[in-house]
């Protein structure tokens, strides 16, 4: 079996391209550590509609120059044997470790292939890289990038050329096209031929950006904003001089690119700690809200002013405003989130006689909606100008939120009032999540098949008065690995998450509100029950 084990690394290490890998995989070999060696050998990362995303180092486990070339050669042969042999792939990527290595190994698998490749002109937001593909009727695109995983993370995410993500079963045609390919020596990789795009999709992306907002709108408030160590800076910096907006002070320490994320634990502005700095620089100036991008500047935290100290929005009172603020604008089309998100966007929707969907988690589902206007995720990600980027974008979004302060401002209000207007139009959406970050992933297949084969009938007290499996699809969805109760007045969403190692459960409590008087009491009596759920819920599970 180790025989085997140094066998496959050696034949690895014989045809990696990179010098640093190949060192670190010599060193491993050479100490004949074999548990380190299971576990870079001991599979493939496997290749989802998520793409890649895993860990940097040596070997099939691991995040590297060979696994991208692999990946790379696998999306040509898709695209040629979907008759697009000819067609551009637009790559971008982040400034994160070895993702301009991954983008330029991507651009020359592409031009050995017979495709034309095309890269973007140095680290930007994912948004850019969604945006140019359909701007420049790519036949695919390629964003490196890990969004805001740890930093000794990577990932490689496709899209095809309706400029939204993948899905089944496109993933499974790639992920084969992946595994046929026997030998890295079978991939031409010339060292040029490809493009490198100047400023000029950078700018037909900033002109869009304009477009979000009314004309003639007020554009006072004032941001503190923070990239996270991340590639947002420049790109949001702009779209705020172009709309007119004052200039956001910036949280200096987490401005620039920095792949070791240095201030934060997690890049990411919904975990503990991440928004420390930017609440301090926020104490400081006083601004009207905050603004947080997370590292590839496709999502957008908001946090807010709520007594003497900042807060944090959740995702849906974030996605609730801005669904909110278009209505007040008078727009058309459809409103659309995923599952997981809070029903409170079906009833703004319902009430403003527009139509509505819902969609699996990600915005791979929720870009494909017909019609979209406007989409949104729990998870920081909006998207409010499908027709320019179908995918969420944490740059139009922050424009979209300082209008709406803005507007909000110059009534002398702020997004807190219109929060309570929401709540007592609609009911008290208060929403929480349970989420168990695991070690070992046998965990987390453990608690579902707990909740399979016990499913709760009572949480917080409230009878279960349904349960489903997603593994079996609804009417309305395809199949997923989830579980969803729906309780009398509260709902909760159990699942994998399908980029960490996480499980998660998604809850939601729905208190009827009479009038503003109301609200403390609902306020209390929903975080009573989410506390609860919570509790339940644990238990139920075994976590």
């Amino acid at each position: 079996m180790h025989d085997e084990l140094i066998a496959r690394a050696q034949a690895w290490l014989a045809e990696d391209p990179d010098a640093e890998t190949r060192e670190e995989l010599a060193k491993l070999i050479d100490a004949g550590d074999h548990a380190e060696l299971a576990a870079r050998f001991g599979g493939t990362l496997q290749f989802g509609t998520a793409g890649l995303r895993g860990e940097l180092g040596a070997g099939p486990m691991r995040m590297n120059r060979s696994v991208v070339i692999r990946a790379a050669a696998g999306l040509a042969a898709y695209l040629k044997s979907k008759g697009q042999g000819d067609g551009l792939v637009v790559i971008g990527y982040d400034a994160r470790h070895k993702s301009a290595d991954f983008a330029r190994d991507t651009a020359a698998v592409m031009t050995g292939a017979g495709l034309r490749a095309a890269v973007l002109p140095r680290p930007l937001p994912t948004p850019v890289l969604a945006f140019a593909i359909r701007h420049l009727g790519a036949v695919a695109g390629v964003e490196v990038t890990a969004s805001h995983n740890p930093p000794r993370d990577n990932g490689y995410k496709v899209y095809l050329g309706d400029g939204s993500q993948i899905v089944p079963p496109a993933d499974a045609e790639i992920a084969a096209e992946i595994d046929a390919v026997t030998t890295l020596t079978a991939v031409p990789r010339p060292d040029s031929g490809w493009e490198v795009l100047n400023d000029s999709v950078l700018d037909a992306y900033l002109a869009r950006t304009d477009a979000v907002l009314s004309a003639g709108s007020p554009r006072t408030a004032r941001t503190v904003y923070t990239a996270m160590h991340g590639v947002g800076k420049d790109v949001l910096l702009a779209a705020f001089a172009r709309a007119g907006f004052p200039a956001p002070v910036l949280v200096a320490e987490q401005a620039e690119p920095d792949p070791d994320f240095p201030t934060v634990a997690f890049p990411n502005p919904e975990e503990p700690g991440a928004m420390d700095l930017a609440f301090a620089q926020a104490r400081e100036t006083d601004p009207d809200l905050v603004i947080a991008n997370d590292p590839d500047a496709d999502r957008c935290a908001v946090a807010v002013k709520d007594g003497a100290d900042w807060r944090m929005l959740r995702g849906d009172e974030v996605g609730a405003l801005l669904a909110t603020h278009l209505v007040h604008r008078g727009v058309s089309g459809t409103f659309a989130e995923s599952i997981v998100s809070s029903s409170l966007l079906g009833r703004i929707a319902e009430k403003a006689g527009l139509p509505y969907e819902e969609t699996l988690t990600g915005f791979k589902w929720i870009a494909r909606v017909d019609g979209l206007r406007y989409g949104y995720e729990e998870a920081l990600g909006y998207c409010v100008d499908p027709d320019g980027v179908r995918d969420k974008d944490g740059i139009t979004a922050a424009l979209l939120i300082t209008e709406l302060a803005s507007v909000l401002k110059a009534e002398g209000r702020t997004l807190l009032d219109l929060l309570d207007d929401i709540a007592v139009d609609h009911g008290l959406h208060a929403t929480d999540q349970l989420s168990v970050r695991v070690e070992d992933l046998s965990i987390i297949a453990n608690a579902m098949r707990r909740l399979r084969e016990q499913p709760p009938t009572r949480l917080a007290d409230l009878p279960v008065t349904r349960s489903e499996d997603l593994t079996q699809g609804t009417d309305l969805l395809p199949p997923t690995d989830g579980l969803r109760y729906t309780l009398d007045g509260a709902r909760v969403i159990v699942r994998p998450s399908g980029t960490e190692p996480k499980l998660k459960c998604y809850l939601e409590v729905v208190v009827p509100v009479a009038s503003h008087a109301d609200l403390p009491t609902a306020r209390t009596k929903a975080r009573a029950l989410l506390t609860s759920i919570k509790q339940d819920l644990s238990t139920a599970a075994g976590i």
